[in-house]
């Protein structure tokens, strides 16, 4: 009867060190689990800011490259028609960043060289900057969408994290309820097993504080 008293003591103060850790975890992993929802919240409106900012960038674009084919077919007209004033009233309207483009085509020949690019668009002088922005926010923008993904993934399994514990939580409590010290033990062992399991994979995730 001693011996089994004695037996039972330690089980007993495992169970409530598990018990305790356990308790302490599950709301450890509920926290994180907010926390990283929290973050992949703040993260898609970041994204969807900016895909916004990237749209617009590209309408720019879009509309400048419709200008700089109205008034490059416009030269061209006038040109054919032999109306120099024209012709030199639309060249010197040509966009800032068209006229590169136009004058490295001219300087190709293209009346007379037939491997001269077609247009001027196919120069690689033609280059819009709002073009080149839209490139790069659709970059951020799939970025922060890839953050997205993973802060959804991190708070799943910080739920996981929840699960897991609340067996742990579980055995420790049913072991309590055992009388037989050899069901009790193994019950414990199994409890404590899935709490360092948990417990070392979690560790392996990043965190998330409030600042």
């Amino acid at each position: 009867m001693t011996e089994q008293r004695q037996t039972r003591i330690p089980l007993e103060l495992v169970a409530t060190v598990l018990l305790a850790v356990s308790a302490v975890a599950t709301a450890w992993c509920s926290y994180q689990a907010t926390r990283w929802n929290g973050e992949q919240a703040k993260t898609s409106t970041a994204a969807s800011a900016t895909r916004f900012q990237a749209a617009r960038a590209s309408d720019l674009a879009n509309a400048q490259t419709e200008v700089d084919v109205a008034t490059f077919s416009q030269w061209v007209d006038a040109y054919a028609r032999h109306e120099e004033t024209l012709a030199n009233f639309y060249r010197t309207r040509f966009r800032a960043e068209f006229s590169p483009a136009v004058e490295a085509w001219i300087a190709t020949r293209p009346l007379k060289n037939p491997d001269a690019p077609l247009t001027p668009f196919a120069m690689p002088e033609y280059k819009l900057a709002a073009s080149a922005e839209a490139a790069t926010l659709d970059t951020q923008a799939e970025g922060l969408a890839a953050d997205v993904r993973s802060d959804i993934q991190r708070a799943s399994n910080y739920v996981l994290g929840v699960v897991l514990f609340a067996v742990a939580l579980f055995f420790a409590g049913i072991s309590t309820k055992l009388s037989s010290p050899r069901l009790r033990a193994v019950t414990l062992a199994a409890g404590c097993l899935v709490f360092l399991g948990t417990f070392g994979w979690l560790s392996t995730l990043p965190i998330s504080l409030a600042v």
